[in-house]
Order: C-alpha cells, then sequence, then structure tokens
C-alpha cells in the first residue's frame, strides 16, 4: 500500500477532510464489532454507513469531543516529551497517514526509528486506569494499534498508559511486537468492512441517480 502523510494541525479542516470517507484506526474497533455469534452489531453497521455517505462527499454527523478527549489531547505532548527523556528515543509526530486508495489511515501519536511507533493513552477515567494500567488488560488498543503496525509496515509500537495525576508510576510503557498472524485476521476484517463500505456506496449511489 502507499501511505501519504498529512501534517495539517489535528481538528482542523485540512485534517478532517483528508480523515473523510477513511476507516481509520481510532474506529477500527467499531469497524469489526460484531456480536457473539459473529455478526455485525449495529454500531458496526452505522460506521459502514457513515463512511460510505462521506465517500460519496457527504458528512456523516458529526463526532462530539468530550472532556476527557479533550484532555487527552492536551496531555499527548507531555507524555510523549517524558517517553524521550525516559527512553532516550526521539518521536516524530506523524500527523494523519493514510492510503492513496481513499481506504484506510491512522493518527499514530508519534513514530520511533524505521521501525517503531508509540501509542499514548491518558488514564482521564479511574475505570479505564484500573483497566489499563493496574490490570493490564490492553484489548480496547489493539485493534488500533494492530491496524496502524499494519498500514505502516512497524515492527513494534510503545503503548504509553499515561496518569498525569499520580505522584508515582504515571507512565507505563508496554511493547507490543508485530504480530502478523493477529495482523493477518485483522487486516482481512477491515478489508471486508471495507467491501460492505463500497456495497452501501452503490446503493447510495443508485439512490441519487434515481432521484436526479
Amino acid at each position: 500500500m502507499n501511505i501519504t502523510f498529512d501534517t495539517s494541525p489535528q481538528g482542523s479542516e485540512a485534517w478532517l477532510a483528508a480523515r473523510k470517507g477513511r476507516i481509520t484506526g481510532s474506529r477500527f474497533r467499531d469497524a469489526l464489532d460484531r456480536t457473539a455469534k459473529g455478526a455485525m452489531t449495529a454500531k458496526a453497521n452505522l460506521y459502514a454507513l457513515d463512511t460510505a455517505r462521506e465517500r460519496f462527499g457527504g458528512s456523516a454527523a458529526p463526532v462530539f469531543v468530550n472532556a476527557a478527549m479533550r484532555t487527552g489531547t492536551e496531555q499527548e505532548p507531555i507524555a510523549r516529551a517524558e517517553y524521550e527523556a525516559e527512553t532516550g528515543a526521539v518521536v516524530l509526530e506523524a500527523g494523519f497517514a493514510h492510503t492513496d486508495d481513499g481506504r484506510f489511515g491512522c493518527s499514530v501519536d508519534g513514530l520511533v526509528g524505521t521501525d517503531g511507533m508509540v501509542e499514548i493513552k491518558t488514564m482521564v477515567s479511574s475505570d479505564t486506569l484500573f483497566t489499563a494500567l493496574v490490570d493490564g488488560d490492553h484489548s480496547a488498543y489493539m485493534d488500533q494499534i494492530n491496524g496502524s503496525l499494519w498500514l505502516l509496515d512497524r515492527k513494534w509500537c510503545d503503548l504509553i498508559l499515561w496518569a498525569p495525576d499520580l505522584p508515582l508510576g504515571r507512565m507505563q510503557i508496554t511493547r507490543v511486537e508485530r504480530d502478523e498472524a493477529a495482523i493477518a485476521r485483522l487486516s482481512s476484517a477491515l478489508l471486508e468492512f471495507d467491501a460492505l463500505v463500497e456495497r452501501h456506496f452503490a446503493r447510495l449511489s443508485a439512490a441519487v441517480a434515481r432521484a436526479i
């Protein structure tokens, strides 16, 4: 896949335009959401409908930015700087990376050398803090991480759990190595989801053609 990096400021009109119609890393988990019997959930299908609408040139309902999301955005550069100080690594901001075919994209929180990347998660809620940092359950982040490793062809990701309010141990770093089997399963499922988006796109195109 050919990848282009868009360095427009996060949240800007150019940044939003670059993401439009693409299945993005922060929504990979939604795209792969399935019931216990393997059927696509309502959340996944709605995301497919929204993405098809955007590919046609429309605009899906805006995503509400809550206080936790704003805090995460504000804390990201602080966590990145502390990671650099602790590890000695140089982290390059990557912007929004997307495939040139308009299908997929991801906004990783930084690139390290030629092989690595970082993903920063600020522990705003206590539930997230205890689930991810205390219990070590990182499952909520794995689709995003594996998807980004797939798109960017990277070998590892340092998952940074950042709890700036804690007086001690406010940063926990977990190295996630590239897992080819997991990436193969994820990429296959994402390509299947993209095919559904294209079917919705075709239905919308046909309906608009009839209305003209």
